[in-house]
């Protein structure tokens, strides 16, 4: 994690060609896992990719910005579009400056402060926002005063492997599953907290085991592991990161998906891809999480969620679930929302409009 991957270091390949697309790179600096580096991290892409694009002709259409992190990554995007006088259309998944409180950075602060002019000038000279979140809209528009005409939900959409998982076979255990970022936001410490309650209290699901799975990599991955050795919790599993073609297998064990959120109102708003995933395996899911993550779960009928960062009430409904006659009913609702609001023909379909609507 933090680091470039190889073959591309120090801007080793500048052009190549993907399913018919020619990307060009630019050189960036590497984020590594210290404070210094993301900051060159965060504003190298902007600068170098400024720099290239002045090569670029006039020919395209309408400039399509994908925004993860850092909000900068969009500059670049709205150079060029006002230079050649084209429209802009911002995919947003993560807000900012909001993400910068989950690593410990207060509004107070001078830091925030500065990031969040940078963030509302963005916002504020894009065309289009398309927002991952339904309450994403609301922060937009109380946050920095955009539009609502100006917003469209666009959820994201789940890769193909993980349509047509098997059902989990025959075994003596029951598994819960989390696969993805291991981050602060993530607020995974609440599952060892669950874990080690549900250990202690010795419940099994019909004289099976219960074990949790932790499959992904991340900045909190060692704090837990060191976690769980210290207090001997020694119902859950660390896995560790696997490639996107290993995940259905896991998928394929697990009983239930888990999904956990830190209780911040801002990260609140956010429904994680995972839950994508999760829906499209049609796997049932049991959360512990505030906000969109709960709104999904219920309009869908796909599993049970707990309070955020309520390690008790997410036991609760582990142990409901385990009483539950309904695991396969949560599973067939997962699939057929999927199906009818996140699936790649609805996304894309979406999107395809959208960009012919802001053509120029």
């Amino acid at each position: 994690m933090g680091d470039i991957y190889k073959g591309y270091e120090h801007n080793k390949i500048k052009d190549e060609d993907h399913n018919g697309v020619h990307i060009t790179h630019v050189p960036v600096v590497s984020r590594k896992h210290d404070s210094i580096h993301r900051l060159l991290n965060y504003h190298s892409y902007p600068i170098s990719a400024k720099n290239k694009i002045k090569k670029l002709d006039g020919s395209y259409d309408v400039v399509f910005a994908n925004q993860s992190s850092p909000v900068m990554m969009v500059e670049p995007a709205i150079a060029y579009a006002k230079k050649w006088n084209k429209r802009v259309v911002m995919y947003c998944m993560d807000l900012w400056p909001a993400s910068l409180c989950i690593g410990g950075v207060k509004k107070e602060s001078a830091i925030y402060k500065f990031y969040y002019g940078i963030s509302k000038k963005i916002y504020q000279n894009v065309d289009m926002i398309l927002v991952t979140s339904k309450l994403f809209k609301e922060y937009f528009v109380s946050e920095f005063g955009i539009h609502e005409k100006k917003i469209d939900y666009l959820p994201q959409y789940a890769l193909s492997e993980f349509d047509n998982i098997p059902k989990p076979k025959e075994k003596d255990t029951t598994d819960f599953v989390f696969a993805g970022n291991i981050g602060s936001a993530q607020n995974l410490g609440v599952v060892l907290k669950a874990a080690k309650i549900i250990e202690n209290k010795k419940t099994y699901d019909k004289g099976k085991k219960i074990l949790f799975h932790i499959i992904g990599d991340g900045q909190e991955l060692d704090n837990l592991q060191s976690c769980a050795r210290k207090y001997k919790i020694n119902n859950i599993i660390f896995h560790g990161r696997k490639l996107p073609r290993e995940m259905p297998k896991y998928y394929a064990l697990a009983d239930a998906m888990i999904v956990t959120l830190t209780n911040d109102s801002l990260i609140s708003l956010t429904l994680p891809a995972k839950v994508q995933s999760y829906m499209a395996a049609g796997k049932p899911i049991v959360a512990c999480a505030n906000g969109e993550i709960p709104n999904v779960i219920k309009e869908s009928g796909c599993g049970l969620c707990a309070r955020g960062n309520d390690e008790k009430d997410f036991v609760e409904k582990i142990e409901e679930f385990l009483k539950s006659e309904n695991r396969d009913e949560f599973g067939m609702n997962a699939k057929v929302y999927y199906n009818a609001n996140f699936s790649v023909e609805t996304v894309m379909d979406k999107l395809e409009t959208i960009l012919f609507e802001n053509c120029r």
